[in-house]
């Protein structure tokens, strides 16, 4: 748990008016800097490595120093989180943005799924309490906007923006995943799947799963990677279409 007063001017720190003259020493570092530096670290060695003393001794200072420009790791995660979230630079309001809310949405989706493949220790972060930082927000105003053009009421643009970051959420965290799979254990997923041919001869009862005995003799399945694309594609495409479909 973070404490909102510690870590709220952190996340909202290029937005806070001029902080007030420091005494002493200047600052080795900034909070920017930390924040870099343990998103590389994560990055590297995955979420679970990136502890003060880490992320102390790659920026050469001692633990205790961190300390004094973030209260603790809990606040060090919630930054990193949103920088990160905030580097998808999705478009603000008066920013050049594709003109039609469906090419908006999968813009947001695209880059959300190449934001956990390039930070994959995102998936072992909870999502349902997220940093009230400027990246969230910035995410939020973006999809609730191309959700608005889509004509809805209102009303009814929250629930649909939800529904939609759930779906792109939930994909990406699956693809940040298998990266973290891919690195612990040197195999793919379609690799993992050919090492257990054996079971579709040996243990697979074609009487017991006559649906997916149908799908299988349709070509239904494919690769493990084809598939879930695939499978993403399909989704957001019919949900795109059925929130048009509601408007209409």
């Amino acid at each position: 748990m973070t404490d909102p007063d510690r870590v709220l001017p952190l996340l909202w720190r290029h937005r806070n008016p001029a902080a007030p003259a420091r005494t002493g020493r200047p600052p080795r570092l900034t909070v920017d800097e930390v924040v870099t530096a343990a998103v590389a670290l994560a990055d590297a060695e995955g979420l679970e490595a990136t502890s003060m003393a880490r992320v102390a001794a790659r920026l050469g200072v001692g633990t205790m120093t961190l300390y004094t420009y973030v209260p603790s790791r809990a606040e060090l995660v919630e930054l990193m989180v949103d920088a990160v979230l905030g580097a998808r630079e999705l478009p603000g309001p008066g920013d050049p943005r594709p003109p039609d809310w469906r090419d908006r949405i999968r813009l947001y989706a695209d880059r959300t799924r190449a934001m956990y493949r390039a930070h994959p220790w995102l998936s072992r972060v909870p999502t349902v309490r997220p940093p009230l930082g400027p990246g969230v927000f910035r995410e939020r105003e973006y999809v609730l906007s191309a959700v608005e053009d889509a004509g809805l009421p209102l009303a009814r643009v929250n629930e649909a923006a939800v529904a939609i970051g759930m779906f792109v959420t939930a994909a990406a965290r699956q693809e940040g995943e298998n990266v973290l799979l891919h690195r612990a254990t040197g195999q793919t997923n379609d690799a993992w799947w050919r090492e257990r041919d054996r079971f579709w001869e040996n243990w697979f009862d074609v009487e017991q799963h006559p649906a997916m005995t149908r799908v299988w003799h349709a070509g239904g399945f494919g690769g493990a990677g084809e598939q879930a694309e695939a499978a993403f594609a399909y989704g957001l495409r019919l949900m795109l279409d059925g929130i048009a479909g509601s408007v209409e």
